[in-house]
């Protein structure tokens, strides 16, 4: 009877630890967690890169202060300690770097050390598409893409609100990150890829197009805004002439299948891309 009982126990006590044994830990946080850490090691925004130009402050020894340039190999020459490697680290990165050798040297045995920017040639970003002025443009770590594009000179008439930052991963794979300019301009938050760095290239796209002919002041191709309607495409082309109908409107467009359908129009109807609207003669 002992021995049934002692089994008994034994068994009723494994399953306790069993139930109290912790569940294992779901995808999802493993996935956050290194989410978490890869944001944790990105670069950071401003990397100093051959062609800098850098000037550095020691305190209290003027000899080796000076402007100087980040050469090919991505050092700097440092009075004392020979060329320091600074290439893909921030300024105050550089800096602890110089601080470093300067008293794993023994030359200083406290040194405090300021690097700042004076030139940035290797922080450049390439503007392409629907721009003013395509090219290439420097930027700094508080360079936002709304000043990108002004030095550009700006969206022209055809293109999107919707631009792409395209960046190249570690190991050379292109990350299209879209962007909304509208959505930025009144204030959306979230941006994180937002933030530009040397490398990069943002692409502005052509937006979605309509087309207009018949009796209106202007034929031709136009931008489709959002929640654009008829009566607003036709204003854009210059209005209906004397010799056109508002009531007389038809659209062609586009199905699924790739064939066209040609439909009688309203002011109200929402139009799309592709569309190709004509207005007609008025009967009388």
């Amino acid at each position: 009877m002992r021995i049934r009982l002692s089994v008994i126990a034994l068994i009723l006590s494994g399953i306790g630890l069993v139930a109290a044994a912790p569940p294992s830990q779901p995808p999802s946080s493993l996935s956050e967690q290194h989410t978490s850490e890869v944001a944790g090691s990105k670069a950071p925004l401003l990397q100093l890169g051959p062609g800098d130009s850098v000037n550095i402050q020691v305190y209290g020894q003027p000899d080796l202060n000076g402007i100087v340039y980040v050469s090919d190999d991505g050092t700097i020459p440092i009075a004392l300690t020979g060329p320091v490697k600074v290439a893909g680290l921030s300024p105050a990165q550089a800096s602890a770097r110089i601080e470093k050798a300067l008293r794993d040297g023994k030359y200083l045995v406290d040194p405090h050390v300021t690097l700042t920017v004076t030139e940035s040639r290797s922080q450049r970003v390439s503007v392409l598409g629907q721009v003013g002025k395509p090219g290439r443009y420097p930027v700094q770590s508080n360079t936002s893409i709304f000043d990108l594009l002004a030095e550009a000179g700006g969206i022209t008439e055809l293109g999107g609100d919707l631009v792409y930052i395209l960046r190249p991963d570690a190991s050379g794979n292109i990350a299209r990150y879209p962007i909304s300019l509208k959505g930025l301009s009144e204030g959306a938050k979230g941006g994180s890829e937002v933030a530009l760095t040397g490398g990069d290239s943002v692409m502005v796209p052509t937006a979605p197009q309509l087309y207009i002919y018949g009796e209106v002041t202007t034929p031709g191709k136009f931008k489709v805004e959002p929640g654009m309607t008829v009566v607003q495409a036709i204003a854009r082309a210059g209005g209906v002439t004397l010799r056109g109908s508002q009531n007389r409107v038809v659209i062609k467009r586009r199905k699924s299948d790739g064939t066209y359908e040609t439909t009688k129009a309203t002011l109200s109807d929402l139009v799309q891309a592709d569309d190709v609207i004509r207005v007609k003669e008025s009967i009388f």
